[in-house]
C-alpha cells in the first residue's frame, strides 16, 4: 500500500471510529456533534414554502433503552420462529464465524472492498465495522455486506426501465454504498432503510460528503428503521434487496409491497441479489422474474 493509500485508510478507520462513537452517543441520549448532518427529508413536488410539498415520514431515532429492548425482541422472535435448539443453533453458528473473523487472515480479508471508498473518500467498507455492531447484526439476524460496484450496475442496467421517474429503495442499506452508486443514474430520488442506527449514521455521514463525477441523483435519503414497518411511497419504484433479512422478515415485506400495490397500482421492479430465499419471491405469483442470474433476479410486481 502506497504511502498516500495508506494515509487515505487512516482517516477511513479514524472516521469510523468516530462516527460510531457519536451513533452510540446519540443512542445514549447524549448530543451528537455538528459532523453528523440532519438529512431534510422533505420531497419539494411543489415551490418551496406553499402547497404541494409533502414529507416523507419515517421512524425516529431510538433511544439505547430501545435498543436494548431491541436486542432481546431478536432474541425472542428467533425462538419463535426456529424454535429453542434452532435459534441456540443459528447464534452458536454465527458466533463462531464472528469469532472466525477476528483471526488475523480474515481480518485482513476484509479490506478487499476497501477500493471504493479510496475513490471516494467514504465508509463503506465491511472491515471498519465493530464488534459490538457485528454482535448486534447476529442477533437481529442480519449481516452488513456492501455491494460490489460492477456488479451492482449490470443489476442497474438489467432493469428494464429508464431510472427517470422512479424512486430507488434499498432496504438493508447499512452505510449507503447502494445509495451512492444508486446516484449515478437518473432517480427521482433515492431512499435507504436500515435496522441498526449506528450504520445509518455512518450512512448519513457519507451522502453529506459525497460527490460523484457521474451523479444524477442528489436526493438521497437514510433512515433507521424496521423495513417490517416502512410505508412504501406511492410512486414508481425500483426495490433493492441484497439478501438483508432472514426470510420470516422478507415474506412480512414483500407482503407489505403486495398490499401497497394493491391500494395503489403502479410500475414497481424488484432487485433481489444473493438467491438464498429465492422460494419467497417463487410463491409470489404477482411477482414475474424479468431477468435472472445464479447471482441476481430482476421482477417486475402487479
Amino acid at each position: 500500500m502506497g504511502i498516500c493509500a495508506a494515509d487515505t485508510h487512516r482517516r477511513l478507520l479514524a472516521g469510523s471510529v468516530r462516527e460510531e462513537r457519536d451513533a452510540q452517543h446519540e443512542l445514549d441520549g447524549g448530543p451528537v456533534g455538528a459532523r453528523l448532518p440532519v438529512l431534510n427529508c422533505t420531497r419539494r413536488v411543489g415551490t418551496p414554502g406553499k402547497s404541494g410539498t409533502s414529507r416523507f415520514v419515517y421512524y425516529r431515532n431510538v433511544s439505547a433503552r430501545q435498543q436494548a429492548d431491541n436486542a432481546r425482541a431478536w432474541v425472542r422472535e428467533s425462538i419463535r420462529v426456529r424454535g429453542v435448539l434452532g435459534a441456540l443453533a443459528y447464534y452458536a453458528g454465527g458466533g463462531f464465524e464472528l469469532l472466525r473473523d477476528l483471526m488475523p487472515g480474515r481480518r485482513r480479508s476484509r479490506f478487499g472492498d476497501i477500493d471504493y471508498d479510496f475513490d471516494h473518500g467514504v465508509d463503506t467498507t465491511w472491515a471498519t465495522v465493530s464488534l459490538r455492531t457485528r454482535i448486534r447484526e447476529l442477533l437481529s439476524g442480519g449481516q452488513y455486506q456492501p455491494s460490489e460496484p460492477e456488479l451492482f450496475h449490470q443489476i442497474l442496467q438489467a432493469v428494464p426501465a429508464k431510472p427517470s421517474g422512479f424512486t430507488f429503495i434499498d432496504l438493508g442499506s447499512g452505510k449507503g454504498r447502494t445509495l451512492l452508486m444508486a446516484s449515478d443514474y437518473g432517480f427521482e430520488r433515492i431512499i435507504g432503510v436500515e435496522l441498526l442506527a449506528e450504520l445509518d449514521a455512518i450512512a448519513r455521514e457519507n451522502i453529506a460528503r459525497y460527490h460523484g463525477e457521474r451523479q444524477k441523483c442528489f436526493v438521497l435519503e437514510s433512515h433507521a428503521g424496521d423495513a417490517r414497518e416502512f410505508a412504501f411511497p406511492a410512486e414508481p419504484m425500483v426495490l433493492y434487496l441484497f439478501n438483508p433479512f432472514p426470510e420470516h422478515v422478507l415474506r412480512t415485506v414483500l407482503g407489505n409491497l403486495h398490499e401497497s400495490l394493491k391500494a395503489s397500482p403502479r410500475e414497481v421492479f424488484v432487485i433481489y441479489h444473493n438467491l438464498i430465499h429465492e422460494r419467497a419471491f417463487t410463491e409470489c405469483d404477482w411477482l414475474r422474474p424479468v431477468c435472472g442470474t445464479p447471482q441476481f433476479v430482476v421482477y417486475s410486481a402487479s
